[in-house]
Parts: C-alpha cells; sequence; structure tokens
C-alpha cells in the first residue's frame, strides 16, 4: 500500500474520485505524488471517453455538454478557480509584482475571471462536439494528460514565488529532474501513438508551455498556484482546439 500512496494522493488532490483513506501524508509523499499526475490525467481522460460513449445515441451537442460537465465535476474545478484568480490579478495588477500576487490570493472574482472562464469553457465546449463528431473520442485523453504533465515541469523549471503553502512543500520535496523528464518522455511518446496529430499537439503544448511560463516570470519572476493551475486550463484548451482543427481538415 505503501507504495502507491502518492498514486493515491495524486488522485485524491487533482479529482473527485473516491480513494481509500490515506492517514499521516508526508511532506515527502506529496511532492513525489507530482511524478503521478499524468496517469490521474489518464484517469480524467478516460472518464471522459466513457461519457463520450455512453452518449454516443445523443446528439453531439448534448454529449460535448454532458462531457465538458464531467470533466468540471471530476475535477472540482480546481484549476478552473486558479484561472479566475490569475485573470483577476493579471488585469487588477497593472504590471506591480506585488499587487498582481496580493490580488491572487483574494478568494472573490471579478468580471474579468467570469469573462475569462467562460471564454475558456465555450473553447472546450466548442473543441469538444468538433471532436466527437469526427468519431474519434479517445483523443480527449491527451488533454488532461498533458495538462498535468506540464504542472511538475513547471515547477521544476520556474521559481515558486510563494513562501508558505502546498506548492512549497511540492517544490521542496520536488522529485529529482531526471524522474520528471523521464515522465515528461514517456507522456511523448503515449501523444505521438496518435500519429500526425499526437505530433502537432506536442508542438502546440510545448508552444504553449514555454510562451506562459514567460509570461509568468516576466510579471511575477516565477509561478503559484493560481498560476500553474491557469497555465493547465490554458494548454488543455489550446490541445482540444488543436485536435478539432487537425481531425476536421
Amino acid at each position: 500500500m505503501n507504495k502507491f500512496r502518492p498514486f493515491l494522493i495524486s488522485i485524491q488532490f487533482l479529482t473527485r474520485i473516491p480513494v481509500p483513506r490515506i492517514d499521516n501524508i508526508t511532506e515527502k509523499e506529496i511532492g513525489r505524488s507530482l511524478l503521478f499526475y499524468p496517469l490521474s490525467g489518464l484517469l480524467i481522460g478516460l472518464f471522459l471517453v466513457a461519457i463520450a460513449w455512453a452518449g454516443s445515441n445523443a446528439s453531439n451537442l448534448l454529449t460535448a455538454a454532458l462531457i465538458l460537465t464531467g470533466w468540471v465535476l471530476i475535477t472540482g474545478a480546481l484549476h478552473l478557480d486558479g484561472l479566475a484568480d490569475s485573470a483577476d490579478a493579471w488585469l487588477g495588477g497593472n504590471g506591480d509584482k506585488e499587487r498582481t500576487l496580493e490580488i491572487m490570493k483574494d478568494p472573490r472574482s471579478g468580471p474579468v475571471a467570469v469573462v475569462i472562464v467562460v471564454m475558456i469553457l465555450l473553447l472546450k465546449f466548442s473543441a469538444i462536439e468538433a471532436i466527437i463528431s469526427n468519431g474519434n473520442p479517445i483523443i480527449l485523453i491527451l488533454a488532461p494528460i498533458i495538462g498535468r504533465t506540464c504542472m511538475p515541469l513547471l515547477l521544476l523549471t520556474t521559481p515558486y514565488v510563494r513562501s508558505n503553502g502546498l506548492g512549497t512543500t511540492m517544490v521542496e520535496y520536488l522529485p529529482s529532474a531526471k524522474h520528471i523528464y523521464i515522465m515528461c518522455l514517456l507522456t511523448c511518446l503515449l501523444v505521438l501513438f496518435f500519429g500526425g496529430t499526437g505530433l502537432v499537439v506536442l508542438i502546440t503544448s510545448a508552444c504553449g508551455f514555454f510562451l506562459i511560463r514567460r509570461l509568468m516570470i516576466k510579471r511575477i519572476d516565477g509561478t503559484t498556484g493560481d498560476t500553474a493551475g491557469a497555465m493547465l486550463e490554458t494548454i488543455e484548451t489550446a490541445i482540444l482546439i488543436t485536435i478539432a482543427l487537425t481531425l476536421t481538415d
């Protein structure tokens, strides 16, 4: 059971999937759980594919709506919350690092946050509908897997600018660079299994990762849990749009 604890911790943190109760979680286990983020993403992806197959006799619009609803529910809107906080902070911070970080800590969401979240959900819904209309729902697994592969990579390569919280523990007990790069390589091999579409998705994901990381460093000199969540949501959306455009060409 001890060997599986980091995996269960990753499921417990990233999803609302019921798992056995885990007591006396150590900081080292929290850090090690990062290596299992792609596997948690795979579980999310398989859940989405199951919804797609279950709704195969319904209209594509209804099935897409059910998939997106299931996606939000199984993740507990965890990263949408980070996206909302980051959107408010990016606009309200007016380019100032301290002001941006201060606004990001405010649990309230302003109109900018609402607009950005609605836009992301609308883009995801439209892309999902296009993908299932093409009759290839299995490819939906790529977005949650890649998104959750990017998070450990971001923490490895980018300074964490908060002095406390769960993110600080993750960074302090981050797995070795070798293990994280192996994790990324395995994800890349899985994505390339989808051929040309997979290759385009990898390029899109890499470009999105480096662009968003650069914006974080320029604005706040690093990352936070909120900006990591915002990055995940943005990359997931970019992946879905890329797949939809590639499949419908």
